[in-house]
């Protein structure tokens, strides 16, 4: 199994570790109910679960909001609910996701170290895409969309200007990132974690482009 499609939440005789390296964000799911996806991935999730003791329905559900939030969204009229949209589609998964995909780039550097498509630096690369999309963001919800959600000011070109600038930068780490990851196309014999890793790293590439997209053609224009 290479990706799980949007509609199907049907995950109980599909093998954890398959589901691991395809849906971005099992990882954390399975780490937290304590479901070996690396040296037991093989086994079904549906056995899994009976072995743990867990609920095969509660799991189910965890997964299929992962598979929801995969889910692209049609841009809202409103100002106001399309900046709900930008936070809650976007912001929120980037804060979700990033710490789990540098958990992982740091395992499999750890793992994998003499490797010769090891993603050396990736975990740091993550590390640094974090700490300034959370400032980004924070500007974004503290000044930016209050002013917004206002109906804006002779002012807002300025700190609009501003996000725009930053949002190069973030294409620019995007690239490297790309690049890091061999475009995000595992080795034949990569480990689960690190297929997990790659398919993560896709999906919030995926993601942040769409994010800056939304921002620079859609909600930004509003305000020029």
């Amino acid at each position: 199994m290479t990706e799980i499609a949007v509609a199907d939440t049907r995950f109980a005789d599909r093998a954890v570790g398959d589901i691991a390296a395809a849906l971005p964000g099992a990882t954390a799911v399975f780490r937290r109910r304590k479901l070996d996806f690396c040296c037991g991935g093989r086994a079904r999730l549906a056995d899994a679960a009976a072995e743990k003791g867990l609920s095969l329905d509660e799991l189910e559900g965890e997964l299929a909001v992962l598979v929801q939030a995969a889910t692209p969204a049609p841009a809202p009229l409103d100002t106001d609910e399309l900046i709900d949209l930008i936070q809650s589609r976007y912001h929120d998964v980037h804060r979700r996701e990033l710490p789990e995909l540098a958990r992982l780039a740091r395992r499999v550097e750890a793992v994998h170290k003499d490797h010769p498509q090891t993603p050396r630096g990736l975990a740091a690369l993550l590390d640094q895409m974090q700490d300034d999309l959370v400032s980004h963001m924070c500007k974004e919800e503290q000044v930016l969309f209050p002013m917004m959600r206002l109906g804006g000011n002779p002012m807002i070109d300025r700190p609009i200007a501003m996000m725009m600038a930053e949002h190069d930068d973030h294409g620019a780490h995007l690239r490297a990132l790309e690049s890091l990851a061999h475009g995000f196309a595992p080795p034949a014999d990569a480990c689960n974690t690190w297929r997990a890793l790659y398919a993560g790293c896709a999906k919030f590439a995926d993601d942040l482009v769409a994010h800056i997209h939304t921002e620079n053609n859609i909600l930004f224009p509003r305000f020029a």
